[in-house]
């Protein structure tokens, strides 16, 4: 590796026009230093995911500092529109068939309006050696690590990164299951990507964005991009992604056990909530566990419908 101080480009990567003729562009910084690998870091896929761009704004001023091998290219908001917005997905006015940004790549040039812009932003990202999507979870969520069982350079990605739970996905890529989501198609064009969720959706959460710096710049010290060694804390827990969400099987208000929350195992069957009628009181469903395992994201309660989800359950291998 070859370690040189960093020199530093920012530039608009033009991705379609909104129908008044209006630019849809993103940002891209990249910062290059001596030869090595290339990582590209976006956040931001999902407009209300914000403690992405707050910790990628402090890595950069680490990396204007910095002496690097290779290079990173970095998308602070990949998708402008839900930003813009300040939403979750994209607005169907723009893309009825497509509003999950994280459900279409690497997009498709002949598509629908936001299989375009991904299709255009693609060539970025198949050119890098590794990648890192940043998300932020809801506040009942346990900031975990995602990447496939498969890729081991992946796990070593997720390890460095330093969240206290990896959450492992077996591998779809080649079955019916693909489903458009970052991580697997940069997986599929041999990019090894991992998909860090932090906490805290719709506002910025210091110690969120604390999780995000320091774990994008664990991960290019284990990249040797910086000539650093990996700060390494407590093993992380191993989690499975495989056990079924757990939805409601009737709409109405859902309350969440008292004495149940994030981290806490669970077993298969165990009753969580309850589903009621919020005119007659009437008590609709008994929401039971689809698994043993941790729980690892949870509505602590609201308005639900027929088949929303209210809890996720990981198995521990």
């Amino acid at each position: 590796m070859e370690y040189e101080s960093v020199t530093y480009a920012v530039s608009d990567r033009l991705l379609g026009h909104f129908p008044s003729g209006r630019d849809v562009s993103v940002t891209v910084h990249r910062y290059e230093g001596g030869d090595g690998p290339t990582v590209f870091v976006q956040a931001a896929q999902h407009g209300i995911e914000l403690n992405g761009p707050a910790a990628l704004r402090r890595v950069h001023e680490r990396l204007l500092d910095a002496e690097i091998a290779g290079a990173v290219v970095v998308v602070p908001v990949t998708n402008p529109i839900a930003f813009d917005h300040r939403s979750y997905l994209t607005p169907e006015a723009y893309d009825a068939f497509h509003s999950n940004f994280n459900r279409i790549w690497p997009g498709d040039a002949d598509g629908s309006f936001q299989e375009r812009l991904v299709a255009n932003l693609w060539p970025i990202v198949e050119s890098a050696d590794a990648a890192v999507d940043l998300h932020t979870g809801m506040p009942q969520m346990l900031e975990h690590v995602r990447f496939s069982r498969s890729d081991e350079v992946a796990r070593a990605l997720a390890e460095a990164f330093g969240t206290d739970y990896l959450l492992a996905d077996d591998d779809p890529i080649h079955g019916d299951d693909f489903t458009g989501k970052f991580r697997l198609a940069a997986a599929q064009a041999g990019v090894p990507a991992i998909t860090a969720e932090l906490s805290n959706s719709r506002t910025v959460a210091r110690p969120a964005v604390k999780s995000g710096v320091d774990g994008v710049w664990n991960v290019l010290r284990e990249l040797d991009v910086v000539d650093e060694p990996v700060e390494t804390g407590a093993t992380p827990q191993l989690l499975a992604d495989d056990v079924p969400r757990v939805v409601a099987e009737t709409s109405g208000l859902f309350e969440l056990r008292s004495d149940l929350g994030v981290g806490d195992e669970i077993d298969a069957d165990e009753p969580l909530g309850a589903v009621f009628d919020p005119s007659s009181f009437e008590r609709l469903e008994t929401v039971t566990a689809s698994g043993a395992g941790v729980l690892y994201s949870v509505s602590r309660g609201g308005v639900v419908v027929t088949g929303e989800r209210v809890a996720s359950i990981a198995s521990t291998p």
